[in-house]
């Protein structure tokens, strides 16, 4: 292809340009001469076939054909995308006398609801609310909560260890218990410390590596069980209803001793019920008992002189309880149709 050629090309591309009337016969141009197997490209291809003398003046006339066409192939879509536009309001024209929509507005994830209504529940009862840190040491996690080295209670969470010895993700909240008693010993305690922990587990719908957990603490003189059946009862009650009875289960925690699971009797017109209760009619909300004297005494306190009791709920499964959630997963989901439901 010659010089001529190329300026023959460029004057046919031209007049097909000015015919094209919309935006789809804009796009068939731009591929007829753009496209993988356009002539724009085609011709591009040639320089390497001319002779070493003629390459330099053709390679320069092919870039500007090809600068000159883009650029008025550019400029006519945009006429055409604007002439499509005024085509459609004056088709459908904009009545600017009508009141303006208002932008859809955001709401809180239904487990910030949930914990929003546990924190005013306990705050209602004199509870201070306290952060604790989700890193870890060994001996805080484990070792001052009465769990020294090697003890099998470790195996009761499956944790997840850093590369520095002796450093993990908490695997439950009771750690803020030991924090919480050296900040404040010796004045009395009662306080709810919320946050997440982690754990090395399946995912399945009733479980996942993370999650939350609120943990209850009263420390101070002559706290007793009926205290923690108290606040437990109270708590149930603002939860999920005057109505709602609750049943204590002895059980085993090496923080608390004794220690307790509770559980809440739940609905039988539920249709979820026997599903939830296992056929038992009671669903178990939290673990919960008086504090080891050990752990006392690691926190600052002399256990001859004051007693405490301390508690742990999981508000995802309490809030899958009371919206009808079936499986765990939807939390971390971000899916706007599970969302939007609340």
């Amino acid at each position: 292809m010659s010089i001529e050629a190329l300026k023959l090309l460029e004057t046919k591309a031209t007049e097909e340009l000015a015919v094209c009337s919309d935006e789809n016969s804009l796009k068939a141009w731009n591929t007829k001469y753009f496209g993988d197997r356009g002539e724009i490209p085609a011709a591009l291809k040639l320089v390497g076939t001319l002779p070493p003398a003629e390459r330099k003046g053709y390679g320069q006339e092919a870039n500007r054909v090809k600068v000159a066409l883009s650029t008025a192939y550019e400029s006519a879509f945009g006429k055409a995308k604007e002439a499509a536009l005024l085509a459609s309001l004056n088709e459908n024209p904009l009545d600017i006398t009508l009141p303006g929509r208002s932008p859809a507005k955001g709401g809180l994830h239904v487990a910030t609801r949930v914990m929003r209504e546990i924190y005013s529940i306990f705050s209602d009862m004199g509870f201070q609310i306290f952060r604790s840190r989700e890193v870890e040491d060994d001996q805080t996690n484990f070792e001052l909560l009465n769990m020294p080295a090697h003890h099998p209670a470790r195996d009761m969470w499956d944790t997840f260890h850093t590369k520095t010895p002796g450093v993990l993700l908490r695997t439950h909240t009771s750690p803020g218990q030991i924090h919480v008693m050296k900040e404040f010993c010796p004045q009395p305690i009662r306080a709810v410390l919320p946050g997440f922990c982690y754990r090395y587990e399946a995912i399945t719908p009733r479980s996942e590596i993370q999650f939350e957990q609120v943990e209850g603490l009263v420390v101070g003189p002559n706290v007793t069980m009926t205290d923690l059946k108290g606040t437990i009862t109270t708590f149930a009650r603002r939860l999920f209803g005057e109505e709602r009875q609750i049943r204590i289960r002895s059980s085993y925690f090496p923080f608390t001793e004794p220690s307790i699971e509770v559980d809440i009797d739940w609905p039988k017109e539920d249709p979820n019920a026997d599903r939830l209760t296992k056929g038992t009619g009671w669903l178990e909300i939290m673990g919960a008992g008086m504090i080891h004297p050990t752990v006392l005494r690691n926190g600052g306190y002399d256990p001859d002189q004051v007693s405490g009791f301390a508690f742990g709920l999981g508000p995802q499964r309490i809030t899958m309880l009371k919206y009808g959630i079936d499986d765990i997963r939807q939390f971390w989901a971000n899916d706007l149709r599970f969302l939007e439901q609340f």
